[in-house]
């Protein structure tokens, strides 16, 4: 069972009456693109995104990538914190206005929205206490601890010299410090955080995990369809509830 310790409030009213498994469009937002899988289709598809890509520009591209794909539900992974179904700030890589935005009514489907780390994170989990770490543009965080989902915001956090998490971590410290001293300062960063949250297993996920030459021990390489599954699992797992974003156990 995979839950949230939060209570919830989504966009995911007048589902369409189903018991069964809804058609979910996964959409997983990044800083240079969004990336698509609808349930039943094998091939990812993607849209560029960017600092000037708004959430209106999000809709009508996505709508036009997957204009032959049908769907009844859609699933988003939004780069930024998402409380009770809804973005609470603007991602920090892509232009304003998605706080506020009715990602329902522009699309005219029911619409979960979960942090884009969690998403993953979801698609990643088996069991115990699972740290998640999205290396993208920039960087994702999330804890799964026995069942129990909480997105996190690690990437903002002072990591050093003045400097973050994303900082270092992210496409920007990538593109720094190079992939010889941006890996070994991923090797850091892990430890440290695994002992801070005291975490049995460590995911890296995010397009640029696979750029890694080796991987720390207690760490397993996720895979960036694990965000799709994740985006599934929201509307066709029993144990997630609306928006996952219910306390454990409960109703």
């Amino acid at each position: 069972m995979i839950s949230n310790n939060a209570s919830s409030k989504d966009n995911s009213s007048n589902v369409p009456n189903s018991t069964t498994k809804y058609r979910v469009l996964a959409i997983d937002i990044g800083g240079t693109n969004v990336k698509l899988l609808a349930s039943g289709q094998k091939e990812m598809r993607k849209v560029p995104s960017g600092p000037t890509f708004t959430a209106r520009d999000m809709v009508s591209k996505v709508k036009a990538a997957v204009k032959d794909w049908p769907y009844d539900v859609i699933s988003i992974g939004y780069p930024g914190p998402v409380v009770q179904g809804r973005p609470i700030s603007e991602p920090f890589n892509l232009s304003p206005g998605w706080v506020k935005f009715d990602f329902r009514k522009a699309f005219g489907k029911p619409v979960k929205v979960i942090n884009d780390a969690a998403m993953q994170a979801l698609g990643s989990y088996k069991k115990g206490r699972m740290l998640f770490l999205g290396l993208g543009t920039g960087l994702g965080s999330a804890m799964i601890v026995d069942g129990v989902l909480q997105p996190m915001e690690l990437a903002h956090l002072p990591y050093k010299k003045g400097r973050t998490y994303e900082d270092y971590l992210g496409l920007r410290g990538l593109e720094r410090l190079g992939q010889k001293k941006w890996q070994k300062n991923v090797f850091e960063a892990v430890a440290q955080l695994k002992q801070a949250v005291q975490a049995d297993d460590v995911v890296l996920g995010g397009g640029n995990a696979k750029k890694l030459t080796a991987l720390p021990a207690g760490v397993r390489l996720g895979s960036n369809d694990n965000a799709f599954l994740g985006g599934f699992r929201m509307w066709q797992d029993e144990s997630v509830r609306h928006g996952i974003v219910r306390t454990a156990g409960s109703k």
